[in-house]
């Protein structure tokens, strides 16, 4: 037997993971010098963050440390059960050197047991979409290799997009220059970004006003969308309500009736895209 893990950083909502059975290890952010673990949307003020980082407060993020890892896994081993940990992308931060050196110590101490990991290669609820489906696999009594071969083809056909509305917090995470942030912000420029194959979030086109970026993602529903009645699509939204029920309405204009789950950006995630950002994740024929 054994159990399935997953971070705060695929951004499923704490109903959703609990009716899952997942267990969650809580990433930390850091607001005005308090540090918080985001708890799924339980008792998250998301306007408030946002409202904070819109009066210039500016929220920081960090890896776990082996403690905390070990803290999470080690109970699990000592019970006699094994790990499956679906992670956010590894190309987004350090936190998993941590991890696999808990993971190598842990094995030698319990080499009876197994603790495996996915790589989703997304983050956000692009991650989140993908652990969703892997867990309605686990809790259907799929194998750990069962699981392995599900997700790498999941992945394979996970499309994740952000529009962000303000270029301050990519700059500040060392995603645009200085001079691309003054003069995108002066002429109304928005980035729309995706995750590639490698797991690295790219720039994938620029485009001018929101309404049209929005589009833009449409568009990338439009042509790379597959099995879309048979899946969920998840819009994201950083305290821009509005914006999402517009686009949203934008969706069911074009496709008809499709499983839309509306949810907000959290902390860890929205530190780094600042609010007014709006995602769009769905199934498609390629990332």
């Amino acid at each position: 037997m054994y159990q399935l893990f997953c971070d705060s950083n695929c951004e499923l909502w704490h109903t959703t993971v609990k009716e899952l059975g997942l267990n969650v290890i809580r990433m930390p952010y850091i607001l005005d010098g308090e540090e918080f673990f985001y708890d799924m949307g339980e008792n998250t003020d998301f306007k408030g963050f946002f409202d904070r980082m819109r009066a210039g407060s500016t929220p920081k993020t960090a890896a776990l440390n082996e403690y905390a890892y070990t803290e999470y896994f080690e109970p699990v081993l000592a019970r006699g059960e094994d790990i499956y940990y679906i992670t956010f992308s590894h190309q987004m931060s350090g936190t998993f050197n941590a991890m696999k050196n808990v993971i190598a110590k842990l094995k030698e101490k319990y080499p009876e047991r197994e603790i495996r990991f996915k790589d989703s290669k997304l983050i956000s609820l692009g991650s989140g979409f993908v652990t969703y489906y892997g867990a309605l696999k686990y809790k259907n009594g799929a194998t750990m290799d069962e699981l392995d071969a599900y997700l790498d083809e999941l992945i394979e056909h996970t499309a994740t997009y952000f529009v962000v509305d303000d270029l301050t917090y990519l700059y500040r995470g060392g995603r645009v220059s200085g001079v691309s942030r003054v003069f995108g912000n002066l002429l109304g420029i928005k980035p729309v970004l995706y995750f590639n194959e490698e797991g690295k979030i790219l720039n994938i086109n620029k485009v001018k006003g929101k309404k049209k970026a929005l589009a833009t993602l449409l568009g990338y529903m439009k042509e790379k969308g597959s099995d879309l009645d048979k899946y969920k699509v998840y819009v994201l939204q950083a305290d821009c309500e509005d914006e999402a029920s517009d686009f949203v309405k934008k969706i069911r204009a074009e496709f008809g009736y499709l499983d839309i789950v509306v949810q907000p950006i959290g902390p860890v995630i929205g530190a780094h895209c600042g609010p007014g950002t709006v995602g769009l994740i769905f199934h498609s024929k390629e990332k």
